[in-house]
């Protein structure tokens, strides 16, 4: 063989992941919250964000009324049935349940798996667009994560945002992000945590779907090529993306079974089969359009859809309940109940069985906040 065919052949090496301790770990537990039926409750709101669920209902904002708020959500009986996972803010990783045991340990003895948000909130992309913003959190991101483990977190969650301006995202933000994704996913697989890896193409603007399709696509396959390029085992990790939707501005609202062959569509030209599931944020559609457009996704039967498409919802499965409690102790089953409402609603969603008329006209209320930050 001549020396330029064994410098070629040397250059042309099949794709090899990251060598991690925890591969077969990481594959089973990114599997078990794939469950049948199943979805994530992301309760992982920062105190920033909790101050805007708790004002409407006169709630103090302070570390006892959090955990107050996440043990009504992780008491409510049964709902093991319809959640897989919990992602929790640092916070409330260390926090106790009502019966003295850690939240992660609640989640085990129910066979719910514990995560964990593990970036530091977004800071001003300087190089991008005005408006645009970039997410921290890496410097020192792997003795966090080794003890996020230790606490008992098996997964975790990061997010940036792109916002659609004019149409477009700039290139600055679509590269910084997909390396920030990817780095951020690569070490989370060498410390033992699923990465759920969250790219989220914002709902705020006047743009059409179509504009919302094209720039999830170009989003979406920047961070897959970024992923790729990591190293990241595919089999060990989930996306987190949005749906694809008009902007909350365009006067328009999708019909659900659109939004899902466009969701579905922009996923099959961008995410390697491999990834075993996709949990949709709810991005401030209103809980019935929440489950609606899910519903839609796992009813379709002629497009292709290789992994399983679930949800991983904060407003969607709690705003009912937050309202019905009003931070009383008194209304805690009143609030419990509208909790496991929403958490059966979707589920039948991620069956495709999900019946509208099981709901009432308070899951049509909007749920946007322009800008919204966790």
């Amino acid at each position: 063989m001549s020396a330029r065919m064994t410098v070629l052949a040397g250059h042309l090496q099949t794709h090899e992941t990251i060598q991690t301790p925890f591969k077969d770990e990481l594959i089973a537990n990114a599997k078990a919250i794939c469950a049948p039926g199943k979805g994530i409750l992301a309760a992982d709101e920062s105190q920033g964000s909790c101050d805007k669920r708790f004002k409407p209902i006169g709630l103090e904002n302070n570390e006892e009324n959090r955990r107050r708020y996440r043990a009504l959500m992780i008491g409510a009986p049964g709902f093991e049935k319809y959640i897989s996972g919990v992602i929790f803010h640092e916070e409330t990783l260390y926090q106790k349940f009502d019966d003295g045991r850690s939240f992660p340990e609640v989640c085990k003895a129910l066979g719910v798996i514990p995560g964990i948000k593990t970036d530091k909130g977004m800071v001003p992309a300087h190089n991008g667009a005005p408006g645009e913003n970039e997410t921290q959190g890496l410097d020192g991101y792997v003795a966090r994560a080794a003890k996020y483990y230790a606490a008992g977190a098996r997964f975790c969650k990061w997010r940036n945002t792109y916002p659609i301006q004019n149409g477009t995202v700039s290139p600055y933000l679509i590269k910084r992000n997909a390396e920030t994704l990817a780095k951020y996913a690569q070490l989370s697989q060498m410390a033992g945590l699923v990465p759920i890896v969250e790219p989220e193409v914002m709902i705020d603007g006047d743009h059409d779907i179509e504009t919302c399709q094209k720039v999830s696509e170009k989003v979406w396959a920047a961070v897959t090529a970024a992923l790729h390029a990591h190293g990241v085992i595919f089999e060990g990790m989930l996306l987190k993306p949005n749906m694809v939707v008009p902007g909350s501005d365009s006067g328009k609202v999708a019909a659900p079974v659109e939004a899902a062959r466009a969701t579905i569509t922009t996923l099959s030209r961008t995410l390697p089969a491999a990834v075993p599931g996709v949990f949709f944020l709810s991005g401030g559609l209103s809980e019935a359009n929440a489950s609606a457009y899910l519903n839609a996704m796992n009813a379709c039967t002629d497009l292709p859809k290789p992994w399983v498409l679930r949800f991983s919802y904060a407003r969607a499965l709690q705003s009912s309940a937050l309202k019905a409690w009003q931070g009383k102790d008194e209304n805690k089953e009143k609030a419990r109940l509208a909790f496991l409402h929403r958490a059966a609603m979707n589920s039948d969603a991620a069956k495709g069985v999900y019946d509208a008329v099981k709901d009432g006209k308070g899951a049509q209320a909007s749920l946007f906040v322009r800008g919204n930050a966790y």
